[in-house]
């Protein structure tokens, strides 16, 4: 088991490493660096828009500025922002928590509701209900999050006259505008993954209720509902686990548009402004935060395999 821990995390020490070097590397590709944004119909001469390229380091080669800045990461130094000058560190660190919050409470309300919603549709199988769960799943998988949210503000707007606030106010100074605030994107979040997770665990709850096992414990005098919890819904966990990393990468990708449609001050929010206005520290530092929450919840999914399944803990699963 240690050797298959140590191995997941060698795997994503490597992702990690290349997706910061494409990052660091295509974000010095796109036309247009940090110097020309800002000095964009500024009337700076040549020697001002050289002088300042030389502050920032962007005056050297790509290999270089990337050798110079993985020097200073192993340090703990994340590099300054080009705008405002503030340490990266400061900047990023102080939006984390907001969008762990707002990723962590959509995919909490996604795989609740989807096992709920599969689990429902598994056991009244063929009935009007089950079809519309069916139906639900495939309709909201199709949507972007992006868009449902726009319709939930819509319908808000339009037939209960409310809209949720525009100035973002912490949990613990303002709760009820909290709730109002993050609500709708919480939802719109956590859609595409509640459809796909009540997909897979219907179909793997099913799959589970036609085994052979399952007809013995229903042929010894088990209740329904004993059957289902206890013994069916435990091996179509597996399948359901699966999905998380991927409903992860929606999350993550959702953050960045909803946090700047709905003014949350998250680093989805930070990310957006740094690549409109080519701040490439910032940019790389919110790109290996992604990554690393991405790696580690796939190493964990990993291991919870191992403890859904005990097979898994031996033999060739963890080659």
């Amino acid at each position: 088991m240690t050797r298959y821990v140590l191995r997941r995390l060698a795997y994503g020490g490597v992702v990690m490493a290349l997706v910061t070097t494409l990052v660091f590397v295509l974000m010095r590709l796109v036309p247009g660096d940090a110097v020309s944004v800002q000095l964009a119909d500024s009337g700076a001469t040549p020697e001002q828009i050289a002088a300042l390229r030389a502050e920032f380091g962007l005056d050297a080669p790509v290999w270089v500025q990337l050798g110079s800045w993985l020097a200073d990461a192993v340090r703990g130094d994340l590099g300054t922002s080009f705008y405002g000058g503030a340490p990266v560190t400061e900047l990023f660190l102080a939006r984390v928590p907001v969008t762990v919050t707002l990723g962590l409470l959509a995919m909490l309300f996604a795989t609740v509701a989807g096992i709920a919603l599969g689990t429902v549709a598994a056991i009244s199988r063929g009935s009007a209900l089950d079809g519309a769960v069916r139906t639900f799943a495939v309709a909201f998988l199709s949507v972007p999050n992006f868009v449902v949210a726009l319709l939930a503000l819509t319908a808000c707007a339009v037939w209960l006259n409310w809209s949720p606030p525009l100035a973002y106010r912490p949990l613990t100074e303002d709760p009820v505008s909290w709730i109002q605030q993050m609500a709708i994107p919480i939802i719109a979040l956590g859609t595409a993954g509640m459809a796909g997770t009540a997909r897979m665990a219907r179909s793997s709850l099913l799959e589970s209720l036609g085994s052979d096992y399952v007809r013995t414990v229903r042929a010894k005098g088990a209740r329904e509902r004993t059957v289902v919890g206890k013994h069916a819904a435990r091996n179509s966990t597996i399948a359901v686990l699966t999905l998380l990393g991927l409903e992860l990468a929606t999350v993550l990708g959702g953050t960045v548009i909803l946090e700047q449609m709905f003014g949350i001050p998250g680093t989805g929010q930070l990310i957006y402004s740094a690549v409109l206005e080519r701040d490439y520290p910032v940019v790389v530092a919110c790109t290996i935060f992604y990554a690393a929450l991405f790696v580690v919840t796939i190493i964990v999914i990993d291991l919870l395999y191992a403890l859904v399944d005990p097979r898994i803990r031996t033999g060739r699963a963890l080659s």
